[in-house]
């Protein structure tokens, strides 16, 4: 065949193949799992009248509803804040380099051990050992804010440039010395950031935690549905989306103002 009759695209099978095998998993899974589409258009019946009964909201307990979102709030702000001072320490020897790989290895271990597990299952396991209240969520957004943001320090650490830390040890300056004047600089207003959507984050995940018994709004909303109280439900479900959307906007500014 001559180059002028060849096929300019010839099939790709490989991919055909993959894809035709894929799409075949997902029949087959969908079979095994029961969803068919009866079950989704009668599911979608029910949602409709579960939804009609959230509206209109019912704002009566909002003194409830205050004390639920001042304590997730509460929750947010201190493991966010004591999980940054305990990821400081760990960035600086998860950096490989800055720390000796029998320092670094074990640090990043123990950070993918904190990751590994989601904080809902970590505020389970601190329920069952603190027992019900905002000191379990603190702990588990604590482990969970400690296994995020210390990868994220120590990744930012391992991208600065080494010249500057050589010429602060270079001037004679201690180990504190150089982190003060040859890391942070570089680093600081990433860190600034990072604790902002830390912060951001542990807003949203501590509305989550009190559905196990973790304290915060989200034992507040458990109960309601408990309760089929839908109209609160649906009040407390605004309360949360405005309190994370004013967090955004607020987030956003300061970021902006950063930059």
């Amino acid at each position: 065949m001559s180059a002028s009759t060849r096929n300019p695209f010839p099939p790709n099978w490989p991919l055909r193949i993959g894809a035709a095998l894929g799409i075949a998993y997902i029949l087959y899974a969908s079979a095994q799992l029961g969803i068919t589409g009866e079950r989704l258009l009668h599911g979608m019946g029910e949602a409709q009248r579960f939804l009609a009964r959230m509206f209109p909201p019912n704002f009566e307990r909002w003194g409830l509803l205050v004390e639920g979102m001042l304590e997730s709030l509460q929750i947010a702000i201190l493991s966010t804040a004591i999980g940054i001072l305990l990821s400081l320490p760990l960035g600086l020897m998860a950096a490989r380099n800055l720390s000796p790989v029998w320092l670094a290895a074990p640090t990043r271990g123990f950070i993918a051990v904190c990751r590994s597990l989601h904080y809902v299952i970590v505020a389970i396991v601190f329920v069952k050992a603190l027992g019900f209240g905002a000191l379990a969520g603190v702990a588990a957004l604590t482990v969970a804010s400690m296994g995020f943001i210390a990868k994220l320090f120590a990744e930012a650490i391992e991208e600065i440039s080494m010249k500057q830390v050589e010429a602060v040890r270079a001037s004679g300056a201690s180990a504190a010395g150089v982190l003060i004047y040859g890391v942070v600089p570089q680093v600081a207003s990433r860190f600034i950031g990072f604790g902002i959507y830390l912060l951001d984050s542990n807003l949203r995940n501590s509305t989550l935690v009190g559905i196990v018994g973790a304290g915060g709004i989200g034992g507040t909303l458990f109960a309601a549905f408990k309760r089929f109280d839908y109209d609160f439900v649906c009040a407390i479900l605004i309360s949360i989306i405005a309190l994370i959307f004013l967090a955004e906007v607020v987030s956003g500014r300061i970021r902006a103002a950063l930059r």
